[in-house]
Parts: C-alpha cells; sequence; structure tokens
C-alpha cells in the first residue's frame, strides 16, 4: 500500500486558510489609531497649515515662496514624522513630545500672529496663526494626561512617587534646551513690528524709498545735510530719533529708515539682524546720490543690533567712512563660542545649538561671519560705546576694539543702561560723538 502525504495548505485570494490563525492586519503608518493620536495629528496639523501659510502660501511683501523652502517645508517634514511615529511611542515619550510641542505652538501663535493681531489688527496669515494657540494648550493638556493616566499602580509607592518625581523635573529642562531656544528663534524671526512713530526730528525731513540689492523697497525719512557730511541712523525710525536731532543740530543730514520687514517696509524681519547690511548698503546707495551729501563723508551710528550691521558692513563694503557703534554684542553661534566662559558654554551650549538650528530654518539663511573675523577689514574710523552693566552682554567691544583694522577708540559707561548712554550722559555723549564725527567727516 502506498502512502501518500497531504499538499501543504496554501494561502487562498478568497481568505484566510480554515484552521489556521489570521493574520494581523497592516494599518498605514498615517492612519489615527485613537483618540489621543487624533488630537496630536489635529494640533500638529494647524501648525502645519500655519507653516505652510506663513512660507510658502502668502510670504512676505517682495519675497517669494522659494526664498522660504526650509522654513515651509522642515517644520512640515518634522510634525509629519512626529504624526506617524506618535502610535509607537509609549505614553511617556508620547507625553514629552506633545508637551514642548505644545508649548512651542503657543508660543509661535502668541509671539507671531497674536503679537500682529494685538498691534495692527488680525490680516493675513494671522488667521492661521492664532489657532495654532489653543492647538498648543490642547497638545499641553493631552501630554499631562498621559503622564497622569499612564502611571504604573502595581509598583512600590517609594519608586512610584521618586519615577513622577524625575518625570516633573525634566519639565524645566526640556522648557529650557527646546522650548526657549525655539522660541527664541521664531520670535526674532515671526515678531514683525508694523507701526511708524510720529517723527521728532529737529528739521523738516523727507520721506524715501531705498531698493535694497535683493529687490526689497525700504521705507524711510531723510533730514537734508548742511555740512556736507550724512549719517546713518539704525536700526527703524523710533529708537535713533534722540541721536538723530543731535546730528541735525550740529548740520548732519541723517538717514532713517525701517529696516527690512518692519514698519512699512517689505521683506522678513530678523532681529539679530541676518541679512541687514543688504539694508545699510541701500542706505549708502541713497545719500551718495544726493546733492547735499560728499559721497566721501558717509557715516554711520547703529545701536545694539545695529552697532553690529554698521562693523559688518564697514568691513565687507568699505563704503563706510566712519562709524559710531553703541551696544554691539552677538548673533550667531560661532560668536557666542568666543563670548561665553567655559562655565557658561557648559550649562548653555544645548539651548544655543538648538536656537541656532532652529534660526537657520526660519530665517531661511546661514549665519553671518563672525565679527572677530569682520573687524580686521573694518579700516574706517570707528567709536564703540559699551555699556558692561547695562542689562545686556556687551563683553566683546574691547576685542573688537583690538581687532579692528583702522583707528578704533572705546567709550565705557558703567551707569548706563543698553544703548543708553545719551540718556546717561547727554553732553559727553554730545561731545563725543559729534567730535568724533567732526574729525572723521567734516574736518578730515
Amino acid at each position: 500500500m502506498t502512502s501518500t502525504t497531504a499538499p501543504a495548505p496554501t494561502s487562498d485570494p478568497a481568505g484566510p486558510v480554515p484552521g489556521s490563525a489570521p493574520r494581523p492586519s497592516r494599518r498605514p503608518p498615517w492612519q489615527v489609531r485613537d483618540l489621543g493620536h487624533a488630537l496630536f495629528v489635529a494640533a500638529s496639523g494647524v501648525m502645519a497649515l500655519h507653516v505652510v501659510d506663513d512660507s510658502l502660501l502668502r510670504p512676505a511683501a517682495g519675497t517669494s515662496r522659494f526664498d522660504h523652502l526650509a522654513s515651509g517645508l522642515v517644520p512640515v517634514l518634522v510634525l509629519g514624522a512626529l504624526a506617524v511615529a506618535w502610535p509607537r511611542l509609549r505614553a511617556g515619550w508620547q507625553a514629552f513630545v506633545a508637551i514642548p510641542l505644545g508649548a512651542i505652538l503657543v508660543v509661535a501663535g502668541a509671539t507671531g500672529a497674536g503679537h500682529h493681531a494685538v498691534s495692527v489688527g488680525p490680516s493675513g496669515t494671522d488667521l492661521t496663526g492664532l489657532p495654532t494657540i489653543p492647538a498648543g494648550l490642547v497638545l499641553a493638556g493631552l501630554g499631562l494626561t498621559l503622564l497622569w493616566t499612564s502611571r504604573r499602580r502595581d509598583d512600590h509607592p517609594a519608586w512610584r512617587w521618586t519615577r513622577r518625581a524625575l518625570m516633573l523635573s525634566l519639565v524645566p529642562v526640556v522648557g529650557l534646551y527646546l522650548v526657549l531656544p525655539v522660541g527664541v528663534a521664531w520670535l526674532a524671526t515671526h515678531s514683525i513690528t508694523h507701526t511708524v512713530p510720529t517723527a521728532h526730528l529737529g528739521a523738516a525731513h523727507e520721506d524715501v524709498t531705498l531698493h535694497t540689492s535683493d529687490g526689497l523697497d525700504l521705507a524711510g525719512w531723510y533730514v537734508p545735510s548742511r555740512n556736507g557730511a550724512a549719517v546713518i541712523a539704525f536700526p527703524g525710525r523710533g529708537g535713533p530719533q534722540k541721536h538723530t536731532r543731535l546730528l541735525v543740530r550740529h548740520g548732519y543730514g541723517v538717514l532713517l529708515f525701517d529696516r527690512r520687514g518692519e514698519g512699512d517696509s517689505e521683506g522678513e524681519s530678523n532681529l539679530f539682524g541676518w541679512g541687514g547690511t543688504k539694508d545699510i548698503d541701500a542706505a549708502v546707495d541713497f545719500l551718495e546720490r544726493r546733492p547735499d551729501v560728499d559721497p566721501d563723508r558717509i557715516g554711520g551710528i547703529g545701536l545694539s543690533v545695529g552697532g553690529e550691521l554698521m562693523l559688518q558692513a564697514a568691513a565687507e563694503s568699505g563704503r563706510l567712512d566712519a562709524v559710531v557703534s553703541e551696544g554691539a554684542g552677538t548673533r550667531s553661534l560661532g560668536e557666542e563660542l568666543e563670548e561665553l566662559t567655559a562655565g557658561q558654554l557648559a550649562q548653555g551650549l544645548p539651548t544655543l545649538l538648538v536656537k541656532a538650528a532652529a534660526l537657520s530654518v526660519f530665517a531661511n539663511s546661514a549665519p553671518p561671519a563672525k565679527l572677530t573675523d569682520l573687524m580686521p577689514r573694518v579700516e574706517a574710523p570707528v567709536l564703540l560705546i559699551w555699556a558692561p552693566n547695562g542689562g545686556n552682554l556687551e563683553i566683546m567691544n574691547p576685542e573688537y576694539r583690538r581687532l579692528a583694522g583702522g583707528p578704533a577708540s572705546i567709550w565705557r559707561i558703567d551707569d548706563a543702561m543698553h544703548v543708553q548712554g545719551i540718556t546717561a550722559h547727554p553732553e559727553e555723549y554730545e561731545r563725543r560723538v559729534v567730535g568724533f564725527f567732526d574729525d572723521t567727516l567734516v574736518r578730515r
């Protein structure tokens, strides 16, 4: 008798083989799994919509969507990756994704769309930006709920409370090293001031428009010169007005203007001044064409980030004949690494790294060259003014003076606040600043 072996069962296209275990169904990675996942996807989608609207659909005046590929695509890709990974994370990790991301959404909505809606009125991308605030609150609430409901009940109470304490202690750490630097980067690139102050310049002025090399129109004021020399007072049309009145009294022409992305000027703002030297170059172009100005007698006075930009412009173009820089500090990771002590870096380096990366993405730009590398190329006379106790890090000014390629002097004001030398010592400020411009622009 011949024995036969039954053939092995094969899969049936019509369904599983009778008696075999059912195959687990594979859900697409983008499919929503539960209520928590749905809330995360919805809140992340609100932020993604605003990012796309802000960067790609309605870019700032004078710019195109191709100028914002990094800021428009990188955040969306990160949010999409987190949404896909969410179901694969344990509840604790889900909480530590949701809580900081929720905080970032609240900060982004409040500093960008919220600030603009309050100062000017809701319009444009505010319509997609304001919903990021409640979306962020939903995410933060989801994260806190996950932390509470996912706690184990079968372990020892001492370990249970120790674990909770450790998890709570991570909240300020995540805030310091992630939420804060990303929030600062978003604020620096989205907190735009659209208001224009009233002019109190000490003389009649002309409304002017400057044209930058990258195609932006900048709005400004110009007080004509009476001595053949002119000074760019920077940044903005508000902060330098007291300095403008001082220079106007002594016959100088003074040009003030809204830098890119602020006031009535086109472009996107950057509170760290990245890309701002093009604005100063446009100002020099304007003054060189003025019949009341000698093209070889153009100077600049810069306050805070304006001081940094004046030094950078003097190094890169060589077209400024004299520079007063007050309150200059640092504006990039490379400069901060030179400014801070080893102890400060040990504590703050993670924050600085995250801020630098976020700034590059949101600004769609690499950081500017370090001022310590630029200063040897500054051949124009420079007057550096700094307030070591003014509440803002300005400690690099002695180093900037040491590295200057041309004549440089420095005035340290111990009892003045940041860029408030003109208020703390008005007579001495006038004597030093006007005397400096007289020597470098008028009497030379």
